[in-house]
């Protein structure tokens, strides 16, 4: 094929993505308030089909502040009855359509969450999560789309719960998705997800020493597109191929970006560190968590900006529940969301809005966060 037909076809591959996975960001980007209209309307459909919505009046609904006022805020803690009845067989109580997987959070700041996945759940995740990587390859460098994904996830199958339907394994969300995630022509991970299932689950340093091997001698010779995963253990592969082998990952691969997820100050804390090991590669951050890829990256400007037209955002702040649209420049608080399967949910994060679309997640609401946010901003106004 010729070097003409080949950027045709090329050109032709990504104006298809553009359709089909960004172009409906930039749309709702450019019209919040309609396009989070929009989002509570098919939500509402959803929420109309399980015990919980109807319980709240979600079939009679038509606005955002009758949402408000009829579905309270929950929680993980709140839902735990709920989940075990979904366990038991029983997914209306919840969920509009039944629970295909279950999946389970890396428990950074305590027991790890164990949340059902639907197939919408799932559908929106892999479609919504590519966002970021093809929203860099239009505006930055395609390669990113034609090159290997080094897999750095964790394992999907750790553990086993009994159901009326047999026993039912599960894992780590981001092996999960991962291992479900259509490849995007031609882009592979290495190594596969199932090679990386086929080590176990555990999770000490000798079962994350064997799957770093793994990963290293399936990518030793491998030109890599980029890295997509959790950031703390790109980091730390990066430190177990220094000490293994006395070398930085950058002097073996040159990735052409790295996309960084589930943990805050990616920008602030992990770039510099990121860039130490793997080289000049832009760092890419994605808001993500196992309930659902919630923002990404939009430009060079490191902040991320909302999928307003998958999920629904509130935030809590000194100033009462916001919009995340509404909030003003500065003005942070606690993330309040809604996605198909969990209606008003507290996740638990903290985010401020840095005004004209933009957003950083800086932290888990907690006491410490809040204060070291506090003297940040007193700060930046002193010297501003």
């Amino acid at each position: 094929m010729g070097a003409g037909r080949e950027e045709s076809v090329n050109s032709s591959f990504l104006r298809s993505l553009l359709g089909q996975i960004v172009e409906p960001w930039y749309t709702s980007l450019a019209d919040p308030v309609g396009s989070q209209q929009k989002t509570l309307s098919s939500l509402l459909e959803g929420y109309a089909k399980s015990e919980y919505g109807q319980r709240y009046g979600a079939d009679r609904i038509e606005t955002i502040e009758e949402y408000r006022a009829s579905f309270p805020v929950t929680s993980y803690q709140s839902l735990l009855s709920c989940f075990d009845q979904v366990k038991a067989g029983n997914y209306a109580v919840l969920l509009p359509e039944p629970a295909v997987r279950w999946v389970m959070t890396r428990g950074s700041t305590g027991k790890p969450k164990v949340i059902p996945a639907t197939e919408t759940h799932l559908s929106q995740i892999l479609s919504v999560g590519a966002r970021a990587v093809v929203n860099f390859a239009l505006k930055k460098n395609p390669e990113v789309l034609e090159n290997a994904v080094l897999n750095l996830n964790f394992p999907s199958e750790v553990y086993q719960f009994e159901s009326p339907s047999g026993c039912v394994p599960y894992g780590y969300s981001s092996g999960t998705y991962a291992k479900l995630n259509p490849e995007l022509r031609g882009a592979r991970l290495v190594p596969r997800q199932e090679e990386i299932d086929s080590l176990g689950g555990g999770t000490t340093r000798h079962d994350w020493e064997r799957r770093f091997e793994l990963v290293y001698e399936r990518a030793s010779e491998v030109d890599l597109g980029s890295l997509i995963g959790v950031t703390p253990v790109m980091v730390s592969f990066a430190n177990f191929v220094r000490r293994k082998y006395g070398l930085l990952p950058k002097s073996k691969w040159k990735p052409r970006a790295l996309f960084c997820t589930s943990v805050a100050k990616i920008q602030t804390k992990y770039k510099s560190i990121l860039q130490h090991f793997y080289g000049p590669a832009p760092v890419v951050e994605m808001y993500t968590a196992t309930e659902g890829v919630f923002c990404q990256q939009l430009d060079d400007l490191p902040y991320v900006s909302p999928n307003y037209d998958v999920y629904l955002f509130e935030v809590a702040t000194s100033r009462g529940l916001r919009m995340f649209h509404e909030m003003k420049p500065n003005e942070w608080g606690r993330v309040v969301v809604s996605t198909s399967m969990l209606p008003r949910y507290d996740i638990g994060d903290l985010v401020e809005s840095l005004g004209k679309g933009y957003f950083r997640v800086f932290g888990r609401a907690r006491t410490l966060t809040v204060l070291e946010h506090n003297l940040f901003n007193l700060i930046s106004a002193r010297w501003s």
